[in-house]
């Protein structure tokens, strides 16, 4: 053949453990090629020979139809001499000099592995660690790259001679799938009692059921830890979880065998479906069915649900085979541990832990190497005629399913660590064009905490091979992570970086944007340390990632008491009257939920300004109106009383009456003054106007201030990014997008990390390295 030709071909991106050498396999036999395909440490490395055709349609399939878990970054082509032979093989893994390949996170089970695990035929036929290479642990399971058997926590399982036969057969779906086994030579289910009980395989799975269906607390070994499980509709057995747990009133999530269940519990739309559906297998937050089968206690005084689908085999046993016997049709599945500590994930940690929390466990031998909690988004769908039928993917919490799935940066960076903020902790490692987020960590408040953080870190830079030269923290000169990063630096430079700037550059960074020109960014949360050292959260920034203009911010009001004003939205409301010089009348509910004790101390406060720090807070104005409006006046988790003010607000029309803001733009920065929307608040509650028309007509105040800000505070608005906790905030995020897209703006919301501070540290690895 006279055109022959050989090439080698280094792909870079997510391409083991997904069935790629398999892949690459198929498609040079169909074509007729010779040659090899291995895995290094910088991806796979495939070499071809054959004519010109047929290596030319080889690669367009390889760019176009790779499989389904697979992320192709890049493709790199050199061609060699002609050696001949034939055939096709799959070499050993190699490890090149340099380079790194990228790790798959873990996903759920796959349709043709739940049909063999309900198929009577099938040797794998109820198998509750049945997985492929397109489905399984893949990121909690991996100690290094490249992703061998003997790399991950399935080394100490010999596979017995029919799982080997399928792992060396290039034509087989099992085909060097790392973690393949079947009952014969696979990890073992077990049950344990809190009294002493034990049971394996299919008897523990039977005593777990009946647990469940006897309205008891079970233990459940997950793929990234343990999750405390009870019967959804069983009011006693929640409020006794809810209670084990110590978790207030913050919702649970709700886990279901298939979409069917979840629709008679929330209502779910083609785009809740279709998130619920996806390999991830996430939590969903969607409106709440009326009538649904599931107990009050399971989200308190909230509209929505949190469901998510059955991912893992053992999932789908303990929800039953058909022919099984009957167990609850929805489970809370919230995670093994106590409120506000890291997940268990390790058994002995879960026997000691979860012992006064948990009637039994179930669970197996597989070890967990590295803890990964359920991940949370929404479909946000908008109002405008032309974006109806479109949605935006909201993530809340990204975690499995997601990490450690990189973000491609618009521009190159240094080997970088940011260490995020103490809140919803996710930290990042960075180096060229690329950008690794570590699974959700949590809020840096213990002990436990920050050995979960250096844990989190180590396993990130192993698998990710990125040594970082430079550290990046929040300039917060008291959050924990950045103490963190000042203890662990060594010689290397700690750069800090202004909370809300971060909050800005993460959404321009997952966009895509390289900073050449500013974004107009709305920056609305709780909290965040500003460099005048008030407490920033309502903030309008011209912002690239070299730095920002402050043009606007919510006037300052006084936060009394810090960290108690936040769990006592009546504070806030109180301190929001004063400021706008409104008397503390006693039929404003903030004020009676104020003991007269305590609101003579808070008083002498607002007066002399003791104990009173400066804030520019969206979080705390949003409490505020939900305290005037009577919702909620103490809090038992973050954003509780604006959570449950969107829930009435929701879908309640409030015609044409809104509320204003007054701005100042006389100086800059503009300052914005709620002042009389607090008095108008107050004015409507006194009529008697209902608490949901008062948050409808707040909410699109809010996203009207946002509209006319962004047409006014700059001559030529640039693009204009959203960004921080306030817009999680559904009914928000609607009005706001759907009307800066009626003014002809180009709108930024986030899509691939959360706009809380989950999100923070790739805004942290832009700005830190920017001159």
């Amino acid at each position: 053949m006279t055109d022959r030709r050989r090439v080698r071909i280094c792909v870079r991106g997510v391409v083991q453990g997904v069935g790629f050498r398999p892949f690459v396999y198929a498609c040079a036999a169909a074509f007729g090629l010779s040659g090899s395909v291995r895995n290094d440490s910088a991806g796979a490395v495939i070499e071809v020979e054959g004519s010109t055709v047929q290596i030319d349609d080889f690669l367009t399939r390889l760019r176009n139809r790779p499989p389904p878990l697979a992320v192709v970054e890049s493709i790199e082509t050199r061609d060699l001499a002609v050696v001949g032979g034939t055939g096709f093989t799959i070499a050993h893994t190699s490890r090149s000099a340099g380079g790194r390949t990228l790790a798959s996170p873990d996903v759920a089970m796959c349709a043709e592995c739940a049909a063999e695990q309900r198929d009577p035929t099938n040797r794998r036929y109820r198998h509750a660690f049945i997985n492929c290479t397109n489905c399984g642990p893949r990121f909690t399971i991996i100690d290094a790259l490249p992703y061998d058997r003997t790399s991950t926590t399935m080394a100490p399982f010999a596979m017995c001679a029919d799982c080997a036969a399928e792992y060396h057969d290039p034509l087989d779906r099992r085909f060097h799938a790392q973690p393949v086994c079947c009952p014969r030579c696979g990890p073992t289910m077990r049950y344990r009692s809190s009294d002493g009980g034990s049971g394996e395989g299919e008897a523990a799975l039977r005593q777990a059921r009946r647990l469940l269906n006897d309205g008891g607390i079970l233990a459940v070994k997950g793929i990234g830890g343990y999750h405390l499980a009870c019967d959804a509709a069983n009011a006693r057995a929640v409020t006794e979880l809810r209670t084990r747990k110590r978790r207030g009133d913050k919702p649970f999530a709700v886990m279901v065998a298939d979409l069917a269940t979840a629709r008679t519990l929330a209502e779910v739309d083609a785009g809740s479906a279709h998130l619920m559906s996806g390999t991830q297998r996430p939590i969903v937050l969607m409106p709440r069915r009326a009538g649904a089968a599931v107990a009050d206690a399971v989200a308190p005084h909230n509209p929505d649900l949190g469901v998510m689908l059955a991912y893992t085999p053992l999932h789908a046993l303990l929800f039953g085979l058909p022919g099984d016997e009957h167990g609850p049709a929805a489970l809370v599945m919230t995670s093994g541990n106590l409120g506000g500590e890291p997940i268990c994930f390790t058994d002995s940690d879960a026997l000691e832990r979860l012992s006064l929390l948990t009637d039994g466990w179930l669970t197996h031998d597989r070890e967990i190497l590295v803890p990964c909690d359920d991940s949370v988004v929404r479909a946000v769908y908008l109002d405008s005629a032309d974006d109806r039928a479109r949605y935006i993917e909201l993530p809340i919490r990204r975690s499995r399913g997601y990490a450690p799935l990189p973000v491609a940066l618009p521009v190159a960076l240094p080997p970088t660590l940011a260490v995020g903020a103490d809140l919803k902790n996710t930290l990042a490692v960075a180096d060229g064009k690329y950008a690794w987020l570590s699974q959700h960590i949590g809020d840096m408040d213990d002990l436990a905490t920050l050995s979960a953080f250096d844990s989190a870190r180590h396993h990130l830079q192993a698998l990710t091979g990125v040594a970082p030269d430079v550290l990046v923290a929040d300039a917060h000169p008291l959050y924990r992570s950045t103490a963190w990063a000042h203890r662990n630096a060594g010689d290397r430079p700690v750069r800090t970086v202004q909370h809300h700037h971060a909050h800005i550059a993460s959404v321009m960074a997952e966009h895509g944007l390289d900073g050449s020109r500013p974004v107009l960014g709305f920056a609305f949360d709780g909290t965040g340390y500003g460099p005048d050292n008030a407490v920033w959260g309502g903030e309008v920034l011209l912002a690239d990632y070299k730095g920002y203009r402050r043009l606007a911010h919510l006037k300052y009001v006084p936060l009394p008491g810090g960290d108690v004003s936040v769990l006592r939205p009546y504070r806030m409301a109180l301190a929001h009257l004063w400021a706008a010089e409104l008397p503390w009348d006693t039929d404003l509910a903030p004020v009676r939920a104020c003991p007269e004790d305590e609101r003579r101390v808070l008083a002498h406060q607002l007066e002399t300004g003791l104990g009173c720090t400066p804030t520019s807070s969206f979080g705390r104005l949003f409490d505020t109106v939900a305290a005037v409006a009577g919702v909620r006046q103490v809090v038992a988790y973050e954003a509780q009383a604006a959570i449950e003010l969107e829930g009435l607000s929701r879908d309640t029309a409030c015609g044409t009456a809104t509320y204003q803001f007054a701005i100042d733009v006389d100086q800059e920065p503009a300052t914005i003054d709620a002042a009389p929307v607090i008095e108008a608040v107050v004015a409507d509650t006194r009529s008697g106007v209902a608490a949901g028309v008062v948050g409808a007509r707040f909410h699109r105040a809010v996203a009207d201030l946002i509209v006319r800000l962004a047409t006014t505070v700059v001559a030529d608005a640039p693009t204009v990014a959203l960004s921080g906790g306030v817009f999680q905030n559904a009914l928000l995020l609607r009005l706001a997008v759907t009307g800066l897209h009626n003014q002809g703006f180009d709108v930024l919301t986030h899509r691939l990390v959360p706009p809380n501070d989950g999100g923070i540290a790739l805004g942290q690895l832009l700005v830190g390295n920017s001159p």
